[in-house]
């Protein structure tokens, strides 16, 4: 008897141990079958955006889990955008505030991911008139304003600063042109120093258009006296 009950305790011991071992291995089979479709990576649409100012877009972020799939993030999602320049608010509308020379990144953000979109704020312009405050500049001199007035605006006057390009055809380190004011009103301001060999300078401002053009200023020349 006793030994028929040392053999009874060796088999409970037996069959105890193997159910803590087959509770084990179902708990992990089981964590690995039922994960959470957590998101991997986020994409905010669409990826990018040329506003007018006062102009509206509506962004959207797009969560993809490890499997692939793919759907659309409505909740815990933060926005922001990375410029003054471009407002935006919490359901992802931006709005273009004021022109850029440069693009502007939007960013959604959720579950510690985030994804980006780049709006460019342009205006309304279609065409350009350029005027200069003189013909002729001076080496060492004063300097000579170009003002550039868009039409029909916004802006009501283009510089490189508010996403303009300024193009002098014969480009060379004695001429140079900065953003300034002239009249009060936005402008380039062009010095011109000792040592240059060129007699004049021809200058045109280009600027993009609300339909995905370019327009382009008439173009003004500039003598050059050392």
């Amino acid at each position: 008897m006793a030994t028929e009950r040392r053999f009874n305790g060796k088999k409970l011991a037996i069959i105890a141990a193997f159910a803590v071992l087959l509770v084990a291995a179902f708990g992990a089979g089981c964590k690995g079958f039922f994960t959470s479709n957590t998101i991997q990576s986020i994409a905010v649409q669409p990826a990018t955006v040329n506003l007018q100012v006062n102009g509206t877009q509506v962004f959207t972020a797009w969560g993809t889990d490890q499997s692939g799939n793919r759907s659309q993030i409505t909740s815990g999602l933060v926005w922001s955008s990375g410029d003054p320049s471009v407002s935006i608010t919490s359901g992802g509308t931006a709005t273009g505030l004021t022109v850029t020379s440069s693009a502007v990144t939007i960013t959604g953000s959720a579950e510690g991911l985030s994804g980006t979109a780049t709006v460019n704020v342009i205006g309304n312009v279609t065409t350009i008139t350029g005027t200069d405050s003189a013909t002729s500049i001076k080496a060492g001199g004063d300097p000579v304003y170009f003002t550039f007035a868009g039409n029909p605006g916004p802006p009501d006057f283009i510089t490189v600063g508010d996403g303009g390009t300024l193009v002098i055809t014969t480009a060379d380190s004695f001429f140079v042109c900065t953003d300034s004011t002239y009249q009060n009103n936005p402008a380039e301001s062009c010095s011109l120093t000792q040592g240059g060999t060129a007699t004049s300078y021809q200058l045109y401002m280009t600027y993009p258009t609300p339909s995905g053009g370019t327009a382009t200023s008439n173009t003004l020349t500039i003598t050059a006296t050392q």
